[in-house]
């Protein structure tokens, strides 16, 4: 009995260790490698880094700070659209994209932008293949072109994350047309026009020598025209997205990733369960 509960005990302490072990923080991972300084704070900035934290699998094609001139000038929801096509949802470290692009045809790998659900098209997935002998990747959609090679491995906790070091951002068209909010609707209802009515003048005069005189007929009034026409209903109404059920995408707003130190005091105190359960096993 006492051994199946040590046994137990030893699992679950296990469990705590490689548990420990698989969680990740991105922006700790790059803080130190300078040339993708530009690309970490933009993870940071957009929250996009919080996100990548609460996935289990996943793969980022890190750009440099060369590289990312391309889109520092754009919006902090359209950086965030195209860092997030960056973000594969499958884990590939240099042998296993080697494998996948030595085939004839190009593959295409599920990114973060279409499990947002703010993905337009084929948007969400990029391609990898072969462009002059090289691994390249680029977008899935229409005309679409291998435009950013792979450079090097920066990273890897094997089947959790790997970071990949690319040339240059991949091109998404119209990934910046898509992120513009919709103009405002123009209301045009024209005002109604008030009923004409004729003038009483019209009426005869009564004569001297008649009896009571009559009071003067007044013309009916036409009733409005039935041409005036309800204001037009507001058009162009952005229908939004339902979010893909590749997975669910974290708000800004939710707790980080266990941090480094919290980790290591984790595997250290599973490591002294372990050590006190094996001396018991001996005793």
């Amino acid at each position: 009995m006492e051994n199946t509960k040590a046994s137990v005990i030893l699992c679950l302490a296990l469990f705590l260790v490689f548990s420990s072990a698989s969680a990740f923080d991105i922006v700790k991972l790059l803080e130190k490698q300078s040339e993708l300084s530009s690309f970490t704070n933009y993870l940071k900035e957009t929250k996009l880094g919080d996100e990548i934290n609460k996935r289990s699998t996943i793969t980022v094609l890190a750009v440099d700070n060369g590289g990312m001139s391309s889109i520092s000038g754009k919006s902090q929801d359209v950086i965030k659209k195209i860092l997030s096509a960056h973000v594969v949802l499958d884990y590939f470290d240099q042998k296993k994209l080697t494998s996948l692009a030595g085939s004839s045809k190009e593959s295409t790998l599920t990114t973060m932008l279409q499990s947002s659900g703010q993905a337009k098209d084929q948007q969400g997935f990029i391609i990898v293949g072969k462009s002059d002998g090289e691994i390249a990747f680029g977008s899935a959609v229409k005309g679409g072109k291998l435009n950013a090679k792979l450079v090097k491995a920066v990273v890897s906790q094997p089947y959790n994350i790997s970071v990949l070091q690319i040339s240059n951002a991949i091109e998404i068209p119209d990934i910046s047309a898509a992120s513009r909010p919709a103009g405002s609707p123009k209301s045009s209802a024209s005002p109604a026009s008030s009923p004409s009515s004729k003038s009483s003048s019209d009426a005869p005069s009564p004569s001297d020598d008649s009896a009571p005189s009559q009071s003067p007929k007044s013309s009916k009034a036409p009733s409005p025209s039935d041409e005036v026409s309800s204001p037009p209903v507001s058009g162009d109404a952005t229908p939004s997205s339902s979010p893909s059920s590749d997975g669910p995408t974290g708000s800004s707003s939710s707790a980080p990733s266990p941090s480094a130190a919290s980790r290591a005091e984790m595997a250290f105190g599973a490591g002294v369960v372990i050590m006190g359960l094996a001396s018991l096993l001996v005793a």
